[in-house]
């Protein structure tokens, strides 16, 4: 039945998809090469000291740092994360937008069936026989009219000019732009995770050396309180050992607060809310330091998804400067509808009841007011916009790879420093303990001592939170973890 009903239209949308696909190798002013974007990429970078490294960051990089529980939390957030998740939704909105742009390079063919009934209206008339009275009128009745219609009806607008497939175009890279745009989000929550981690370990360590440090304070209070008993001592030196207790007292709650703010952004990455997650944390001292190695700066041009995102929409762009520029052409469009009609059903399929009609127009913008022009310059200058935004993101690129190797290789000698700093403070201020019990010591030494060793330990712990931050930063400024080299044979082709 179907095959009878649509049989000359199907044959006449098959003549529109042939003429269709011819229109395709057509000539085409779109041109598809992107603007050089100049930039000087260097062989190697400064802070690595010209050395070349084999080892790139691997995928899992996290993994490096030798955490059970950093590790599962980043694999929890990667699944429940809700901006990765919104990005990735906004994948499929660019997938759909790119369909919907990539429609017009394909006819249209949409299908008719209608019945219709028209009733024409009582008309007066004037009858042949008179009386004495004058002219006898009558009335006559009107029509009713059933037609019944099914047809086919298929329009396409010739590409001559690359139009269309620039448009289709310009929504493709855009999807690979949002694509990227999600790894983006991606690695920014992974380092985000760690950070948070990190900022976890690195107050509980703090913490502990506070609480450490007030058991000391109260130690040096006894004894400088067991002088005043024997008469050796005076209320002064109590009073100045009371505010360094009180100080290191007061250390700990802005400590337990700053733990409780990064358990709950923990929390947020992994969408839960703070009640229900429990992080048991640690030391930072139980944390392993990987090796990052940063290979090449021309190998970051492929590995920094924000590059590639910006590479796409610059792409985009170029594409849509071609539909501006074809905008100034004719669009030729062939529109055609075929199909039965008949005032009665039975006879509706029946070879005297086919109907078709053909028709192609041409439209040649004469005078738009410079809307054309307009949008052409537009375009170009979004194009000019997106390179240098191109070139920012590739510059910015080297110099935080840069300032990541200088962060991990200073905080690193910092660190050790700090090392023998904080070995110095303790050996001081054993001796003057021990001074102080024998009663041979100046308070002022032992205060002096004291201190320097409570923030020489606080401080021990915040530079290693810093090398740890640095190293996620390297991560983060490389893109990530990259995907592993394949080494091509020397005679492959």
């Amino acid at each position: 039945m179907s095959g009878v009903l649509f049989g000359p239209a199907l044959r006449a949308a098959r003549l529109f998809a042939v003429l269709a696909l011819a229109t395709e190798t057509s000539g085409c002013i779109l041109t598809k090469d992107l603007p050089d974007p100049a930039l000087d990429v260097p062989s190697a970078y400064g802070a690595s000291g010209g050395k070349r490294t084999d080892a790139p960051p691997k995928l899992d990089w996290w993994r490096g740092f030798g955490s059970r529980e950093l590790t599962a939390l980043m694999e929890e957030a990667q699944t429940v994360n809700l901006d990765i998740a919104a990005a990735a939704e906004r994948i499929t909105q660019a997938d759909a937008q790119a369909r919907i742009t990539g429609a017009a390079l394909l006819p249209s063919l949409s299908a008719l069936g209608s019945v219709s009934r028209l009733k024409s209206s009582s008309a007066t008339s004037t009858s042949a026989g008179t009386t004495a009275g004058g002219t006898v009128v009558g009335t006559t009745g009107g029509r009713e009219v059933t037609t019944f219609s099914s047809s086919l009806s298929a329009s396409y607008e010739f590409d001559f000019w690359g139009k269309n497939r620039a448009a289709a175009l310009t929504a493709e890279e855009t999807t690979n732009a949002v694509r990227f745009d999600r790894e983006v989000v991606a690695l920014t929550t992974m380092a985000a995770v760690a950070n948070a981690y990190f900022q976890v370990l690195a107050s509980q360590d703090r913490i502990r050396t506070a609480t450490g440090n007030i058991a000391s304070a109260q130690r040096i209070l006894d004894a400088i309180k067991s002088r005043l008993a024997a008469g050796t001592g005076n209320d002064l030196e109590v009073a100045q050992q009371e505010g360094v207790l009180a100080t290191q007292r007061a250390s700990v709650p802005p400590l337990r607060q700053t733990l409780a703010t990064n358990i709950n952004a923990l929390a947020l990455l992994v969408a839960r809310p703070p009640e229900s997650l429990s992080v048991a944390g640690g030391s930072l001292n139980r944390i392993t330091s990987p090796r990052v190695t940063p290979g090449l700066p021309s190998e970051l041009l492929t590995q920094r998804p924000d590059i590639r995102r910006q590479e796409a929409y610059l792409a985009s762009a170029t594409a849509n400067v071609g539909n501006a520029r074809a905008q100034f052409f004719p669009s030729i469009v062939l529109t055609g509808n075929g199909g039965y009609q008949s005032a009665a059903l039975a006879t509706l399929f029946t070879p005297q009841a086919v109907f078709y009609n053909v028709a192609s127009s041409l439209t040649q913008p004469i005078f738009d007011g410079g809307r054309i022009q307009g949008n052409f310059e537009l375009s170009k200058a979004r194009q000019e916009e997106l390179l240098n935004t191109y070139r920012k993101t590739v510059v910015s690129a080297f110099t935080d790879v840069d300032n990541a190797l200088v962060a991990i290789r200073q905080t690193t000698e910092r660190l050790r420093l700090q090392r023998e700093v904080l070995a110095a403070s303790q050996r001081a201020f054993g001796l003057a303990e021990q001074q102080l019990r024998a009663g041979t010591a100046d308070i002022v030494t032992v205060l002096n001592t004291q201190l320097t060793l409570f923030q020489a330990q606080d401080l021990l712990s915040q530079v290693q939170l810093s090398r740890l931050l640095a190293i996620v930063s390297l991560y983060q400024a490389l893109g990530g973890g990259w995907e592993p080299r394949v080494e091509r044979p020397v005679n492959a082709l």
